[in-house]
């Protein structure tokens, strides 16, 4: 969508995100639902298009892009209707990898972000534990050292991409005296010790494999230590403003396309004696949703060029995770409204994007948390 700080190249890039997801995913997509996953294939035709590395490297594979690239292929994702497979992609490209781009050495970012910008090699990102979400120095899983390995002790839980990830990124506690004693682990599947303990089963995000990782006795080579040892809190808050960023972009592109197909539906549905985008108090509620999702846009890419600046832009990313988290939430309330019944059964698209908008509020940053953000930024 148009935006002052979108140049021709960038809005190239989500024109044509949104037009492989209306050919390539939105036709399979509930297949995916059914499954429980986004294939490995879709990643990888992404991934053939460089759309797995807009922020990495060119020697790598990558197209050495910066946020406002992230920012505008967010909201083209967001318009396929399918918040997992969103998601599955997302955590891949802004929330696991980049912690690899940022803190990597040399050897491991050779070893990985070629596999990672293909699609080859799938990430994910391990923080969230039962007693710490939001609230990262909650984090008991241990890292304790051994000669050249460190063993890894604990569980993980809500991770994305947790049961099908080649490579995931996990923060364990490796200072017991400091609440911010993290470090960052490069760990492979296949690694012993570390397994899927279980699926969850969601309200949405149906396409996205989400699971509680178990990490005993696991061992992982001294190698695998990602960046500064006890300095794993602070990699974790340098990403979330990544993370945020792109989330709300899959938010501000969801409302758009809720938006879009209730106004289709409202043109065409009959009622009393015309349609129903002829009364005037839903035409109106639908003109005020694309109000706010035009103005969340611009806020979005805003905080992308700020970043871009290298400037610190913690309190404008909170104040558009939270308001767009809630904006998403509220357009899809009106939206499955006036699609009436066929709203609310399966075979409709603002049903399934109602259920998918209903964690945008929780993920990545409570709304609440976001808020105490800005608040102690007043």
């Amino acid at each position: 969508m148009k935006s002052a700080f979108l140049n021709d190249d960038l809005l190239a890039i989500q024109q044509q995100t949104m037009e492989f997801v209306a050919k390539e995913v939105v036709p399979a997509g509930d297949a995916w639902e059914r499954e429980g996953q986004t294939p490995r294939d879709i990643l990888r035709r992404l991934g053939s298009l460089g759309y797995l590395g807009l922020r990495h490297p060119e020697r790598y594979g990558g197209l050495g892009l910066g946020a406002l690239a992230s920012a505008a292929f967010s909201e083209g994702l967001g318009s396929s209707t399918f918040g997992g497979f969103e998601v599955t992609v997302l955590v891949h490209t802004d929330m696991a990898s980049p912690h690899l781009l940022h803190s990597g050495n040399e050897e491991q970012q050779e070893r990985y972000l070629p596999k990672i910008v293909s699609g080859e090699c799938l990430t994910a990102i391990a923080v969230t534990e039962a007693v710490a979400g939001s609230d990262v120095a909650g984090i008991r899983t241990t890292a304790r050292r051994d000669g050249d390995e460190y063993v890894l002790n604990g569980s993980k839980l809500f991770i994305s991409n947790g049961a099908s990830a080649d490579l995931v990124i996990v923060a364990a506690r490796t200072n017991p005296d400091d609440p911010r004693g993290l470090s960052m682990f490069l760990v492979d599947r296949a690694t012993p010790g570390f397994s899927t303990s279980r699926l969850l089963e969601k309200t949405g995000w149906w396409s996205s494999d989400t699971a509680e990782l178990s990490f005993q006795e696991c061992r992982v080579p001294a190698a695998n230590l990602l960046g500064t040892e006890h300095r794993g809190f602070y990699e974790i808050m340098r990403n979330f403003q990544n993370e945020r960023l792109v989330l709300a972009g899959m938010c501000v592109g969801a409302s758009q396309k809720a938006i879009e197909l209730t106004v289709e539906w409202t043109r065409e549905r009959g009622a009393f004696g015309g349609v129903l985008f002829d009364k005037q108090a839903i035409r109106q509620r639908l003109a005020m949703a694309q109000a706010r999702t035009d103005a969340a846009r611009q806020m979005l890419y805003h905080c992308a060029w700020q970043m871009e600046q290298g400037a610190d832009a913690t309190r404008e990313v909170s104040e558009i995770k939270a308001l767009a988290g809630e904006l998403v939430n509220e357009v899809l309330y009106d939206c499955v409204q006036f699609h009436g019944g066929t709203g609310f059964v399966r075979e409709c698209a603002v049903e399934r994007m109602a259920r998918d908008a209903r964690v945008m509020t929780i993920g990545g940053g409570a709304t609440e948390v976001m808020l105490e953000e800005v608040a102690k930024r007043m």
